[in-house]
């Protein structure tokens, strides 16, 4: 009779442990792991940081292309210009060519430059005094200067949005990483089961946040570095253009 009732209870125990497999093996089936399934599954703040991540990694790249082809547009038409200003041909002539329709920050340059000299001298009777002379050196200095800052802020656009992402991202995703794994532990509770296959998914879904936050930091730092490195070195060329064709201006004007 012993024997009976011992074996009665090891069969409603592997019973019971049969059902728990089964409960646990349906319960693990619900959960798509794949990363549809996570983003379908997760808590709506999770969601939310997810998709705030995934606009900021599909913008960032936006911006890393424009800039990338910008840039290199750039050099190409300024390489142009530079064989043109330095052909010897006449200024006034270059500049009546290219007045209407400047293709980059060196012709705007350029223009902005040829249009107050011709202004002046247009003004101007016979020789002028040494007062304007100086006068009329420092207006052009500070139109290029005023050209090249409104050139290089139209070409600066942006970077900050992609500092912005590399610096915020993994804070964000991390945001959404803790909220997650809150609901999991929550749901581990409640359930009071702390296997792994009812923890896994929950931890998968909120870990999901901080890859997607590395995601959208990693390429938008590595841009901004090299992108800031190629603006800077395309500044410094308008800086030395500037220069150059500041003192070209200024030897024409010592001769009259």
């Amino acid at each position: 009779m012993a024997n009976e009732v011992i074996e009665t209870v090891e069969t409603v125990g592997l019973g019971g442990e049969v059902v728990d497999s089964v409960a646990l093996g349906g319960a693990a089936a619900v959960h798509d792991l794949s990363v549809w399934g996570l983003f379908l599954q997760a808590d709506l703040i999770v969601k939310i940081v997810i998709f705030i991540l995934i606009i900021a990694s599909i913008w960032s790249w936006a911006i890393m292309i424009d800039k990338i082809v910008k840039l290199r547009s750039l050099r190409r038409r300024a390489d142009q210009f530079d064989e043109a200003f330095w052909s010897g041909g006449s200024l006034d002539d270059l500049y009546d060519r290219i007045e209407k329709r400047p293709s980059d920050p060196v012709s705007s340059i350029f223009i902005s430059a040829m249009r107050e000299w011709r202004r002046a001298s247009s003004r101007g009777n016979g020789s002028r005094s040494d007062h304007a002379r100086v006068s009329l050196q420092q207006r052009i200095d500070r139109v290029m200067d005023i050209s090249l800052n409104r050139e290089m802020d139209i070409l600066e656009r942006g970077m900050v949005f992609l500092a912005s992402v590399g610096s915020s991202a993994p804070f964000i995703g991390l945001f959404g990483t803790v909220w997650g794994i809150m609901n999991a532990f929550t749901s581990i509770a409640a359930s009071k089961n702390t296997s792994l296959a009812v923890v896994a998914p929950g931890i998968a879904e909120a870990l999901f946040a901080t890859a997607l936050g590395l995601v959208a930091a990693i390429p938008a730092v590595l841009a901004y570095n090299k992108l800031s490195s190629d603006i800077g070195r395309y500044g410094a060329r308008l800086e030395v253009f500037a220069g150059e064709f500041s003192a070209i201006l200024s030897r024409q004007l010592e001769e009259h």
